[in-house]
């Protein structure tokens, strides 16, 4: 009897032999080399998965921010441990004055690890990093961490408060004068956007809040001169620090919105008849953000930094004081700390950028290079 199994792998392996039973009846018999035809199990069966998941846009990207990520901390924790050795001449004796007794600065400098040699005392430099140690103050005998974690709670709030204004204040501000000047309509309004933008923008940080105080807080006595006083002590610097970002922003946003207004999907809008409100609001604004973040990404980076001129003209009691007054003081690992925080803050802002762009644009190059 031909089993019907036997004879289908059979015909697929396309070589049969044939045979006659005792009845006359004719048999087709297995051929001999029919485990040539049979599939072979292979151990790299699995190697399509792996290909696939190595062809995943986003593992690409991930892998590539942490690489770079990784380098320019390196940069960064290597450029601030070098700080030290670039001083001409003692640091220890430059911070302990020329009068301080050799005996104290010899033991200042082996409490430092500054008699070990260069590579170990960066390998002990990396170490205590690791461990979240970043060294002694030389004047207070405090632990750095514990000097950068009083101070830093208040510059981050204002350069938190500070970006929040911008973006609010610059993306209406941006969305309306490109409404109101496409076209090349309303010359007048044009040009005295572009030229009062571009006057706040070039304004240095501690220009801007000298005139603050003295406008505000000398003749109109509306706010504090300075220090961390309650919530009225916040405007100044606040609005010091967010003048110049939000009128860059809003000329970013200006630019975007005209050339966007200029699509064929807004012409489409128009011609269906909807809303000025929602093609301007639903069409146009999300499709001339992109530009906007990534702007607005490296001016809260810089805000970030540009809180030190702020801090010291408000007497403000953040990171900014803090490394001036460690500068002038020559307490080098208080500096070292602070560059650090600094350093780490504008890179991980620069990381939410790019995680960002690649959620809201999915075609941008950062996701698919």
């Amino acid at each position: 009897m031909v089993r019907a199994d036997r004879v289908d792998r059979v015909a697929l392996c396309g070589r049969t032999k044939t045979g006659r039973a005792a009845g006359g009846q004719d048999l087709i018999t297995e051929p001999d080399d029919v485990t040539e035809a049979m599939p072979v199990t292979s151990t790299t069966a699995s190697a399509p998965g792996f290909a696939h998941l190595l062809g995943n846009p986003w593992l690409r990207f991930a892998a590539r921010r942490l690489g770079r990520l990784l380098v320019s901390v390196w940069v960064l924790v290597t450029g601030a441990f070098l700080m030290i050795h670039l001083i001409p001449g003692d640091p220890v004796r430059a911070a302990l004055g020329n009068t301080a007794p050799v005996e104290l600065v010899e033991a200042r400098r082996e409490a430092l690890g500054l008699n070990d040699p260069l590579w170990q005392q960066y390998a002990d430099y990396l170490r205590h990093l690791v461990g979240g140690d970043f060294g002694t103050s030389m004047l207070s005998g405090l632990p750095v961490s514990e000097v950068i974690g009083d101070r830093l709670p208040a510059t981050a709030e204002l350069a938190v408060l500070a970006f929040a204004l911008a973006v609010l204040a610059s993306i209406p501000l941006g969305l309306a004068m490109a409404v109101l000047t496409r076209g090349g309509r309303r010359k007048p309004v044009e040009l005295a956007f572009t030229s009062g933008s571009v006057l706040l923008a070039v304004v240095p940080e501690f220009l801007v809040a000298v005139g603050l105080v003295y406008v505000f807080s000398v003749e109109l006595g509306w706010a504090p001169v300075a220090m961390r006083q309650g919530p009225s002590s916040y405007v100044l610097p606040v609005l010091a620090l967010a003048v110049g970002p939000a009128s860059i922003l809003a000329r970013i946003v200006r630019v975007e919105t005209l050339a966007v207004l200029q699509a064929e999907y807004i012409r489409t809008a128009r011609a269906k008849r909807l809303p000025d409100r929602r093609v301007y609001l639903r069409h146009a604004l999300p499709n001339a953000l992109t530009a906007t973040i990534t702007v607005g990404g490296l001016l809260l980076g810089g805000m970030v930094a540009g809180t030190v001129l702020a801090e010291n003209v408000f007497a403000w009691p953040g990171l900014g004081s803090t490394i001036v007054g460690s500068i002038l003081a020559k307490d080098y690992p208080v500096v070292q700390g602070v560059v650090l925080v600094y350093g780490l803050g504008v890179l991980l802002v620069n990381l939410v950028v790019d995680v960002a762009l690649a959620l809201l644009d999915p075609r941008s190059t950062i996701r698919e290079s």
